[in-house]
This record gives C-alpha cells, sequence and structure tokens, in this order.
C-alpha cells in the first residue's frame, strides 16, 4: 500500500525563506519518484496541529530549519501524534540546535571547538581577543551571524545576534579551510570544502552572493580528512543524532591548533546549492535516490503507540 508522504515546510524563524526552498525540491523529488506527495505549510499562522491531522499523511518528510522546526518542537508534535518522521528525534534536534549545550556535549566527547561563551544585549566586552565569531545561541544558515574586528563593532554584534534566540554566542575566530561532513543513516557520505572571498560564511554568501566555491574532496591530506569525517560521527553520535546531518568544521591552517567543530545541522538544507546533496551526488547519491534513502529511515522515538484518543 502506497504511504501518503507530507513535506513539512516553510516554518516560524528567519530561515523560512530557505525552508520553501528545500520542501519544494524534496517534494518535487518525492513525486518524480512515484510518491503520493502533500505539501504542508508551517508557520505562525498555520494551525499546524489541525492541518497534519487533515492530511491524513502516514510520513512527514521536515524540511523545515531553525527556531520552532529543527529545535525538537515539530518532532515533539508527530511524536504525540503518531506520525513518523525524518531527521533526528526530540532530544538530539533540541540539543543540536542549542549551541552552548551542545559544545558542552562535544566537549564532553573530548571533540575540539572553539572557545567561547553567551552574551546578552549590552555585553560590550570581549575577553577573547580580536577577530572573534558572533552568532545567536539558537538557529542556523548563519543568519545573525558576524565577524568583529574590534570592541567598537560588538555590542550590535551582540544585539543583532539575541534578536534571534534570546542570547548571542561570542566565539573566538579560527583561521583556517571551512569542512563540511554529510552524514545518512550513521554513515559518513564524505566531505566538502568551502571556500568565499574573505569573512564568514554568513546568510548572505552562503544563499545570495554567488561567490562561494565548493571543493570535493577537500584541499587536505587523505588522513586529515579521515580524521574530520570520524569526528563528524562522533559528534552525531554524542549528541544522539539519526536519521541524517551536516557536520561543520574549521580545518585550521596555523598548525598550531586542532581541527575544530562547529556544529551538527539535524536538518540540513536540500536546495540546489545546498552541501549535503553535494556530498551525496559524489557519493553516488542523486538527490531523487538522497530523498529517498532519508525516507527510508523515518521514525518515532516512542515505542508504544500512541492513544486513539489522543491522535484522532
Amino acid at each position: 500500500m502506497s504511504q501518503k508522504i507530507g513535506v513539512l515546510m516553510g516554518g516560524w524563524g528567519e530561515e523560512r525563506e530557505i525552508s520553501l526552498k528545500t520542501g519544494e525540491a524534496i517534494a518535487s523529488a518525492l513525486e518524480a519518484n512515484g510518491h503520493d506527495v502533500v505539501r504542508v505549510a508551517a508557520g505562525p499562522r498555520s494551525g499546524l496541529d489541525e492541518a497534519l491531522r487533515k492530511s491524513r499523511i502516514d510520513v512527514a518528510f521536515l524540511a523545515l530549519h531553525g527556531r520552532m522546526g529543527e529545535d525538537g518542537k515539530v518532532q515533539g508534535l508527530l511524536e504525540v501524534l503518531g506520525i513518523p518522521y525524518t531527521g533526528s528525534g526530540v532530544m538530539a534536534s533540541a540539543l543540536a540546535m542549542n549551541k552552548p549545550v551542545a559544545k558542552r556535549l562535544f566537549r564532553d566527547a573530548n571533540l575540539a571547538t572553539p572557545v567561547g561563551y553567551t552574551a546578552r544585549p549590552g555585553d560590550a566586552t570581549c575577553s577573547l581577543g580580536f577577530p572573534c565569531i558572533v552568532k545567536p545561541s539558537l538557529g542556523g544558515s548563519s543568519v545573525g551571524l558576524s565577524l568583529v574586528q574590534n570592541e567598537a563593532q560588538l555590542g550590535q554584534a551582540i544585539a543583532n545576534a539575541a534578536r534571534f534566540g534570546g542570547e548571542a554566542l561570542v566565539e573566538r575566530w579560527v583561521d583556517g579551510r571551512e569542512i563540511t561532513v554529510g552524514i545518512v543513516g550513521g554513515d559518513v557520505l564524505g566531505s566538502l570544502e568551502v571556500s568565499h572571498p574573505g569573512g564568514a560564511f554568513d546568510y548572505q554568501t552562503k544563499y545570495h552572493s554567488g561567490t562561494a566555491r565548493y571543493h570535493q574532496p577537500p584541499r587536505l591530506n587523505p588522513t586529515r580528512i579521515e580524521n574530520i569525517e570520524a569526528m563528524a560521527l562522533r559528534a552525531y553520535t554524542a549528541l544522539g543524532c539519526r536519521g541524517y546531518a551536516r557536520v561543520d568544521f574549521i580545518a585550521c591552517d596555523n598548525g598550531h591548533s586542532n581541527d575544530v567543530l562547529l556544529e551538527v545541522n539535524t536538518l540540513p538544507g536540500m536546495t540546489a546549492t545546498s552541501l549535503l546533496p553535494k556530498i551525496a551526488a559524489r557519493a553516488g547519491l542523486d538527490f531523487g535516490d538522497l530523498c529517498e534513502r532519508i525516507l527510508s529511515l523515518a521514525t518515532l522515538d516512542v515505542v508504544d503507540p500512541i492513544p486513539e484518543s489522543i491522535a484522532a
């Protein structure tokens, strides 16, 4: 019997634009593969719980990014409704989205990550020196990220980042190559290097500038690539992730620092310019195959069925 697949897209936050692109790409690929697909809009006025009940979907393919969609909240709703979904479960999603908490777990797993601290609007001193990176404590797609060169820029950068989650995370700037690793089903698919002309790989550079360049494999020796990919799998495991993820690193150029882990993205972008599909393609999975593989891993955290009186 054919399953009805709901592609959840849109969302509540600053990453809605990217989510809509991700969702449409996934929905089109699944339809091309012969699936019965319904596009389910998520957002402030969508009444998502009611929309999910009315849609009568069997599986949810999550194309959401950022707050509310990637932080465990929608995952929790799907658990209550008994609808299997793609990507990580409630706890892993929440942990990965909270960057300061994730950093503590990474350190517990002996994974190097940049030194940092949380700050609130009004804070205007930095003990890490300059340059430094300021980003939201909650969020993704490099929204609200700033490369701060001096103390005069710090206060505004913290205030800007705090708009997307209440606190900012200030991290020591690590000079090096930006490496990302793709994982599907607990298997490392590969990695790539992103290069761009100066500064930080922020939202504008990532999605709109057209200046980013991609190198597959990364321009590192094979042993170093292997080590970074092993670190990515350890980070994925440390947070309890499942399904698929993309793990970001800086490969240090100065020879005096370890390669450092930045974050785990539990619902990475799936647009034409997204990094995970590029990694998958080099591993022999075209976009449709990648969507099928992710769909096959959809599941629930709970073992016992939800009572009908709740799920109805």
